[in-house]
């Protein structure tokens, strides 16, 4: 059996609900952060911040947890990465973390800023050794928050993780660098992915997990057709594999049932109804494991 630790705050909404499609529910009682899953696998859950998980994987005390990759670099534990989660704490893919300044600041590259500039972070870590790959000394002030709201006032240059970078160009900033790419990632401890046991529950917990993921973006479509049309709609048909087609009985119709893409369907329906399918149904899908 294995331990979780899960993330608090901006990643816990999505996290808790990536666990629910999967037939892993997260139920808290009165411990709030002492939920249960009722899984075989699973003996503990905890929800941790996600700037702690990283640590308190490496360190042993839970063998596998749900963090940013930030966070893992930022912290530099050393922990196996098991999979990657297509969402962020901004929504869905990947984010960045970059380097902004003052619109009005006269620079539009890193290597310009200037020595002893005051920049503030929630990564110091990061952000120092960027600034000494460069050769740059800075003054890293450790931030807690709104860190976009402290430039040009209190600070020269804001190190920040951003989507768009919409917020900071709100605050009247312009980004001129980036540091890295983050997404969410699933983190083992090294020692227990090396047992047997728990490598195996580990395994299996995250393919739910990737499987749900992965049908998010898909949808089952299933029609009649006749025969007589049945290589047009077929070749309209953009599926995972070759379709499944089974033979009506008593009739010259097929069954076709095939996976596509959800951001194809609505576009994908009207083409088949016109080459010839008939009684179409979209139909979710809750994981697809491949």
């Amino acid at each position: 059996m294995i331990s979780i630790a899960l993330p608090k705050g901006s990643l816990e909404a999505q996290t808790l609900q990536l666990f629910k499609e999967a037939d892993l529910e997260v139920k808290r009682g009165e411990r709030d952060y002492s939920p249960v899953i009722s899984d075989h696998r699973i003996d503990k859950v905890k929800i941790l911040r996600p700037q702690e998980i990283p640590k308190y994987v490496e360190m042993g005390y839970f063998d596998l947890g749900i963090s940013g990759l930030d966070w893992v670099k930022e912290t530099g534990s050393r922990v196996r990465e098991v999979a990657r989660l297509s969402y962020s704490k901004t929504g869905e893919g990947t984010v960045r973390i970059v380097v902004a300044v003052h619109e009005s600041e006269p620079i539009d590259d890193v290597s310009r800023i200037r020595a002893n500039s005051r920049v503030t972070t929630e990564y110091p870590e990061i952000t120092r050794e960027f600034f000494g790959r460069l050769g740059i000394p800075v003054e890293l002030f450790h931030s807690f928050g709104a860190s976009e709201a402290k430039v040009p006032d209190l600070m020269d240059v804001v190190v920040d993780l951003t989507e768009t970078g919409t917020t900071l160009k709100r605050n009247g900033l312009k980004i001129i660098g980036q540091i890295m790419e983050s997404y969410t990632v699933v983190i083992a401890n090294r020692d227990s992915f090396g047992d047997t046991g728990k490598r195996k529950a580990m395994e299996e917990i995250v393919t739910l997990l990737l499987g749900v993921i992965d049908a998010r973006h898909q949808v089952l479509l299933s029609m009649n057709v006749p025969g007589d049309v049945m290589e047009l709609v077929v070749a309209a048909l953009p599926a995972l594999k070759k379709p499944t087609v089974s033979r009506l009985h008593g009739i010259d119709y097929y069954s076709v049932q095939t996976v596509v893409r959800k951001a194809e369907v609505n576009t994908l329906i009207p083409n088949l109804k016109a080459a010839g399918a008939e009684d179409i149904l979209e139909i979710p899908i809750k994981k697809i494991v491949r």
